[in-house]
């Protein structure tokens, strides 16, 4: 998967406040960062996301590049809505911030939320983009809201001189009841190189066991709640695991081979029953000295008596 450095750029302008959108456009906009984050480091965990806002006095860098959720949402909560909008302003920074990533292996990408009316000429949007481009940094826009078409001109005329090799995408989202997240998994940003599969039989995720291509089989989308307590479950019983085998290595390194070496230090034979059979050899040793007395016995006796026999006969 590729590994990339993505700059979130949110609208938070009074034009945010509109309920035009399930529940509100800013929380819409809320929601569908949180799927972005998610797409970006399933794909691959190295890639890193940042947030920052373009509405109010001026664009602000609410988190820099980062790969901990829990950033991404304190800066969500912490970010108020006011004022107009600083599109070009805002590009620019969240440019500065890729540039200044840790990794330089990562691919460099802005993804601008906007629902306001685009006020900066088309000349200076075209300006902007092909300096992106310049500096190898790829720009989709999700374009929300009722535009007008003239700023849908511009957002057009600006993905037209910014497109390269990896894409630069336009999403134009239209209102209606359904979230705007989920418009915008049907999109090529979220179906591009830098993101997780996400459904679709042709997924390598969707032919196991019908999990749509989702991790633990669940849109972290539509249910990020289970979605977190199913992945700190599956870490707690990792760590669990890790910890039993540990501990089983060590009790088994303390306890003693029941094996003996096949040779002894005399270079004889020997084995797991060495003992049993030193005791054989000994009582074979005893009983053949045994069998020896008796027969020096014997030779005795049987000499004694011919001795008798022979004086009997000398007698007669």
């Amino acid at each position: 998967m590729v590994l990339e450095a993505t700059m979130i750029v949110v609208d938070n302008s009074e034009s945010s406040r509109n309920g035009d959108y399930v529940p509100s456009r800013w929380e819409a906009q809320s929601d569908a960062v949180n799927l972005i984050f998610s797409a970006k480091t399933q794909a691959n965990p190295e890639s890193e996301v940042g947030l920052m806002s373009m509405g109010g006095k001026g664009p602000e860098v609410l988190v820099t590049l980062t790969t901990d959720f829990g950033k991404i949402l304190d800066g969500i909560h912490r970010t108020k809505i006011r004022g107009g909008t600083h599109l070009t302003t805002g590009i620019q920074i969240a440019g500065l911030a890729l540039k200044h990533r840790r990794n330089k292996a990562q691919r460099q990408r802005i993804i601008v939320f906007t629902c306001s009316p685009i006020t900066e000429s088309e000349k200076d949007l075209v300006k902007l983009a092909k300096r992106m481009k310049k500096n190898n940094i790829n720009i989709d826009f999700i374009a929300f809201g009722d535009l007008e078409p003239e700023s849908t001109k511009k957002l057009e005329v600006f993905n037209e001189n910014i497109k390269g090799g990896d894409g630069s995408h336009l999403a134009v989202i239209p209102p209606g009841p359904s979230l705007l997240s989920d418009h915008l998994v049907t999109t090529p940003i979220l179906n591009g190189d830098g993101v997780a599969p996400r459904g679709g039989g042709d997924d390598v995720g969707g032919a196991d066991g019908g999990g749509g291509g989702f991790e633990f089989g669940v849109d972290p989308s539509t249910d990020p709640e289970l979605a977190l307590a199913l992945r700190m479950s599956m870490e707690e019983e990792r760590a669990r695991q890790e910890k039993e085998g540990k501990a089983k290595g060590e009790r088994m390194e303390g306890i003693p081979e029941e094996g003996q070496p096949l040779l002894n230090e005399q270079g004889e034979a020997s084995g797991s029953g060495g003992g049993n059979g030193e005791k054989m050899d000994e009582d074979k040793k005893e009983k053949g000295e045994e069998v020896k007395e008796e027969n020096k016995e014997n030779t005795e006796e049987g000499k004694k008596g011919g001795g008798e026999g022979a004086d009997k006969m000398d007698t007669a």
